[in-house]
């Protein structure tokens, strides 16, 4: 039977529009405003805060699964161990749109919970795919904004068309690398990367190459999407009485390899069966929703009976008909 992936039905489906496909090819980036509702960024905001603990410490079972950073100022993989990170990185209309952009298969990877207190946070320039590798090259972040994000308290910043970057390698390490060894005549290793200052994070090299970086202010509900190879960082908060809470997630196509598991051990040679099928299908292991957010996933009955379609041929006046 013929594989016919189909976007299933909702009232409140997000349909994207060509002209923002075009974007995300272009530029790297698509900032959809209001994508997220109120009600849910709230349901987000309220848990967000109610996980606040400034000793950064964490439960026993959630050591096992969750990895905090900075005292707590930054929760990584969240979704494992609690239902409201589940149902955050399993939206359904962020899921539209990463099922437009990146899909039919989308693979649900990481979830990052951001606080960003005032006088913390920010990140040097980096590519994400740096540290998330995927085979094919498939990686795409989701960025929810639970509240007013700008220059001050530490929006997002952006090198638009940067995604047509290779990825450059780490200095000190061969593995985790996206491009086959020796496949490029002169593409140089990186060190420091993410590191906020410009002189020691050597990225910032090849930002230089491209006009000035733009700042992406965003609102709740905001969600900006950016390519695994797309040039990007944040600065400190620089306000006194302002956090930027956000909720990042990271996801890729489900018919990607992937090597990756947050850097935890793995069984075998991918960490495909650990990481949840959010949407469509895949020939690879893949995980379901441990705590049982809905999920939208292929339906053989919407394909067409019968064998698959004959391929289009071209015929000797060199117009294309099936052949």
């Amino acid at each position: 039977m013929p594989y016919l992936p189909y976007a299933v039905e909702r009232p409140d489906r997000y349909r994207v529009k060509v002209e923002q496909y075009v974007h995300y090819r272009r530029e790297g980036y698509l900032l959809v405003k209001q994508l997220v509702p109120p009600e849910d960024v709230a349901r987000l905001l309220e848990w967000a805060n109610a996980r606040w603990q400034p000793s950064g410490t964490l439960s026993q079972p959630e050591k096992a699964a969750v990895h905090e950073i900075a005292k707590g100022t930054r929760v990584h993989q969240l979704h494992r161990v609690d239902p409201v990170a589940e149902w955050g990185l399993l939206h359904p209309r962020v899921l539209d749109v990463l099922e437009a952009l990146i899909g039919p298969d989308v693979l649900a990877l990481q979830t990052m919970l951001f606080y960003n207190p005032p006088g913390t946070g920010g990140q040097g320039w980096h590519q994400d795919a740096y540290y998330i590798t995927t085979y094919p090259d498939t990686l795409i972040g989701a960025w929810l904004a639970l509240e007013p994000a700008d220059e001050e308290n530490g929006c997002l910043w952006v090198v638009p068309g940067s995604h047509c970057e290779p990825i450059y390698p780490p200095h000190s390490t061969p593995f985790g690398q996206v491009h086959a060894a020796n496949a490029f005549e002169d593409l140089h290793a990186v060190e420091n990367v993410s590191h906020l200052d410009d002189e020691v994070n050597t990225l910032t090299r090849v930002v230089r190459k491209y006009p000035p970086p733009i700042p992406v202010p965003m609102a709740p509900g905001d969600v900006l999407f950016f390519d695994g190879h797309l040039l990007h960082r944040s600065y400190p908060n620089r306000t006194r009485d302002r956090w930027r809470r956000s909720f990042v997630c990271h996801y890729c196509n489900a018919r990607s390899w992937v090597p990756w598991n947050h850097g935890e051990p793995f069984e075998g040679d991918s960490a495909n069966y650990l990481h949840i099928l959010a949407r469509g299908s895949t020939h690879l292991p893949y995980a379901q929703p441990p705590f049982g957010t809905p999920v939208d996933l292929y339906q053989p009955e919407h394909a067409p009976p019968g064998t698959p379609p004959p391929r289009m041929m071209g015929d000797t006046e060199g117009n294309m008909g099936m052949g």
